[in-house]
């Protein structure tokens, strides 16, 4: 498959205005490469496209749970920008809480946020990557794709429903002049798990030692996750892992697909107990 060269065609970018996709962004702008900068905070994606330089930078303001205003933003976004050649998707969110503690809102807000909105954005724009000569599309799944830890149920249910998307899509666009891939990043030093949602059910001193203690085993630089995400599109890469921790979880339940609990219960321990009372 030819390799992508993103340098003056334009790669949109969900979830920019934080985390992985704001250091996905401050990479590429650099390099010449356009880009279209999506997400809720309005605030945040002017303050990142103010200190991006080297390339055109627009931005789009969208709730991703929102349909329409998915598929009109889609819209505008493909008028100002008339050659898409990558999508990144960026956006996500987590949520602490096992099935007692979470109600069945909360579970949907979360699968709302991180499989609808891929859904949604990736079908919007598929008729612009589809008018490109070549295009691919990486969708962020995670390591929590591979496996499901105990306390994080509609985080990984939505993430291996990313992982399925990605991959029938991959298959529905065989022959085309889009391919789809998706990655795995495990421990990536982005807060995410600090800033994301949890039960209300939980008590929140509970909820932050979790969360601190999920935070506590992230290793991987955003700089390199970035360089390594922004790489896989490029090279039109169908499965990437980021980090140790993700191609050891990899193999681990290649290798024992029912019981990687065992092994992994121990040093997620700390990070999956939302019920024991802050001392």
């Amino acid at each position: 498959m030819k390799h992508l060269d993103l340098v003056g065609s334009t790669t949109v970018i969900t979830g920019a205005a934080n985390g992985m996709g704001a250091e996905i962004a401050r990479q590429l702008a650099p390099r010449g490469v356009h880009l279209a900068l999506v997400d809720h905070d309005g605030a945040a994606l002017d303050a990142l496209a103010a200190e991006l330089t080297g390339a055109p930078v627009t931005t789009h303001v969208v709730d991703l749970r929102d349909d329409d205003a998915v598929f009109a933003a889609a819209a505008q976004l493909s008028a100002a920008h008339p050659r898409i050649t990558a999508l990144i998707t960026c956006a996500g969110s987590s949520m602490l809480g096992d099935l007692d503690q979470l109600t069945m809102e909360e579970m949907r807000w979360l699968t709302d946020v991180n499989l609808w909105g891929t859904v949604s954005i990736t079908k919007a724009l598929l008729p612009a990557l589809r008018a490109a000569p070549a295009a691919h599309i990486t969708h962020l799944a995670s390591v929590y794709a591979l496996a499901a830890p105990a306390g994080r149920l509609p985080y990984a249910l939505s993430k291996f429903a990313v992982r399925g998307f990605s991959e029938g899509l991959r298959h529905e666009l065989e022959g085309t002049t889009v391919s789809v891939g998706a990655v795995y990043p495990a421990g990536v030093r982005t807060g995410i798990i600090l800033h994301g949602r949890y039960a209300a059910a939980i008590d929140p001193a509970v909820a932050a030692r979790a969360a601190a203690a999920q935070a506590a085993m992230y290793h991987t630089d955003p700089a390199d996750a970035a360089a390594r995400i922004i790489r896989a599109t490029e090279r039109r890469a169908a499965r990437t892992m980021v980090g140790r921790e993700a191609r050891l979880i990899d193999l681990l339940v290649r290798l024992a697909p029912t019981a990687y609990w065992r092994v992994m219960r121990r040093p997620l321990r700390a990070a999956t107990d939302t019920r024991t009372p802050v001392a």
